[in-house]
């Protein structure tokens, strides 16, 4: 696929370039010294179409219809292998993402008990239908939580021909799923089941790693997903982050949004230097754990 460079004067046009069947690779979101934010795409087109002229002309008029007065200017550029070498994120990260370790991703609010996410059950059983497995989860909800689950049955190729889903109290939510492989046959092989079983456990349990960390002198913000087998990224994760940001009254210096291989496979990571003026006065701990609460739905 060809790359290209996508700029922009807004910060949140995912959504656009989603719709748009525009993959994004990276993210560079920086302020100018006269208040403007500038965005930088690095985009591939999943029709391989993007370097004719009717493309690029329909992209770009999508844009400024959904974006309207909020754009100043809109431009897109192919890029060649030098340019898209120098923006590759970096290959380092703090063990506080990397690590796997799920106490390390919560904030201590969430790690005493008050926003626990570690209660998940999940069981099998090929007995009560002909042709199904019955897979049976109980679980903490989240926001995304539907979309968790569904990209973890697509990246196993398993389909669903039934499910029901009941919400509990206290945030607690019970779904009964009956589920096929491929071929249309149940799940009866142990090591499958396993697989499946220890997979789901791990998506529930942490499905986004939020972590403060020092980059030198500054501060930056580190929130990573699992990227799903098609190459799309988790929606609405930078929404999130920036508007539990805004309402924590902590701004952003710049951003960046790259991709990242963590234990065996591709994670989205999301790179904040928060801006701290003259000294932040919001606690680190109060940052993590407004943005976990955010990207997790929880009050």
């Amino acid at each position: 696929m060809l790359s290209h460079v996508l700029f922009l004067t807004v910060t949140d046009v995912t959504a656009v370039l989603c719709e748009l069947e525009l993959i994004i690779t990276k993210v560079k979101v920086s302020t100018t010294p006269d208040g403007k934010v500038m965005d930088l795409f690095f985009i591939t087109d999943t029709r391989e179409l993007l370097q004719t002229k009717k493309r690029k002309d329909d992209t770009i008029q999508q844009l400024k219809d959904v974006l309207e007065d909020s754009v100043l200017t809109i431009d897109i550029e192919l890029v060649g292998p030098e340019i898209t070498a120098c923006a590759q994120a970096s290959s380092f990260l703090p063990a506080a993402i990397t690590e796997d370790n799920y106490n390390l991703m919560l904030p201590d609010s969430a790690r005493s008990g008050t926003l626990r996410s570690d209660y998940v059950s999940i069981t099998m059983d090929n007995l009560l239908s002909p042709a199904h497995t019955l897979f049976q989860i109980m679980c903490q909800d989240h926001k995304g939580l539907l979309y968790d689950i569904m990209r973890t049955l697509k990246d196993y190729n398993i389909k669903i021909s039934f499910g029901r889903f009941t919400t509990k109290p206290r945030r607690k939510c019970e779904m009964d799923l009956f589920i096929m492989q491929a071929d249309g046959k149940k799940i009866v092989d142990p090591n499958k089941q396993n697989s499946l079983a220890s997979r789901f456990r791990m998506e529930l349990l942490r499905p986004l790693r939020v972590a403060i960390v020092s980059r030198g002198p500054d501060t930056e913000l580190l929130v990573a997903n699992p990227v799903e087998l098609s190459g799309n990224g988790r929606p609405l994760v930078f929404y999130d982050i920036t508007l539990a940001l805004k309402m924590l009254d902590v701004c952003i210096f710049s951003a960046e949004i790259g991709r990242h291989v963590i234990e065996d496979r591709e994670w989205e990571v999301y790179r904040i230097l928060l801006d701290e003026g003259e000294g932040m006065s919001v606690p680190r701990n109060k940052i993590e754990e407004g943005v976990w609460k955010m990207l997790m739905g929880w009050d």
